[in-house]
């Protein structure tokens, strides 16, 4: 299967929060998309492997993804090891993506910091020809990072205006770990992502960085390398008058 876009996320709903609106955007505009978690969850305070599997079957489906997948990789445990780059490196070769995203590098939560050097390392690795592993070499055009919990000078901002709705209801297709009006949630268990105010900081995001590019919603995105541009004046068209003082 070749994908246009693969997003990768240490847990399930790690991407639909941040760059879920884009991979709704691409899915509409006609590319194939994807999603792949590296651990099933199990270690989540809310919740169970089952569930959050369940759940994030149910969000790909809204997402209109053409591939999702988790990987068994253990929760609170992801390290960056020869036999986790392979697993990764297996993925990339197999779903051949022409760009793949991966959590911004620096995170609150060590699986989300140690799922970004997997990514980058193994997406570099799987273009080695001497490298095998029963898949031809692929590497892909461009590793793109994803916003979690820090924020960073966006390389970009894409414009999902028209996605943000269907990402709200992706993300809403996590029932165990956010927080449903009417419940409880003692009864769920406390949890920084369950508290009713969390979505509503989702989307004050998104606000904040669509009025950077003179949209409702956008998502921010950071590259390492420089971007090459073959034709500025085609590139910095009419839209971008509005940011002129």
């Amino acid at each position: 299967m070749d994908l246009d876009a693969l997003a990768f996320g240490a847990h399930a709903d790690d991407v639909e929060l941040s760059c879920g609106g884009t991979l709704v955007k691409l899915a509409e505009l006609g590319y194939k998309t994807g999603i792949v978690v590296l651990t099933q969850g199990e270690m989540a305070t809310r919740g169970s492997a089952e569930i959050r599997a369940r759940e994030f079957m149910n969000a790909a489906k809204i997402m209109g993804l053409t591939a999702h997948q988790m990987l068994d990789i253990p929760d609170g445990r992801v390290e960056v090891t020869w036999e986790n780059k392979l697993k990764i490196i297996g993925v990339l070769r197999a779903c051949k993506p022409k760009i793949v995203f991966a959590p911004y590098w620096v995170d609150r939560h060590p699986d989300h910091e140690q799922t970004s050097h997997l990514v980058r390392q193994a997406a570099y690795l799987a273009g080695l020809k001497k490298l095998e592993t029963g898949e031809p070499p692929f590497r892909p055009h461009k590793v793109i990072y994803y916003q979690t919990r820090f924020e960073f000078t966006p390389s970009f901002i894409v414009d999902i205006s028209d996605a943000h709705e269907q990402k709200m209801k992706a993300i809403r297709a996590y029932e165990s770990q956010f927080h449903r009006p009417g419940q409880a949630e003692s009864a769920k268990g406390e949890t920084l992502i369950g508290r009713p105010e969390f979505l509503d900081s989702i989307e004050t995001r998104a606000r904040h960085y669509g009025a950077h590019i003179g949209a409702k919603y956008g998502e921010p995105f950071l590259v390492r390398e420089a971007i090459k541009l073959e034709d500025p004046v085609g590139f910095f068209g009419p839209e971008y008058l509005w940011t002129i003082p």
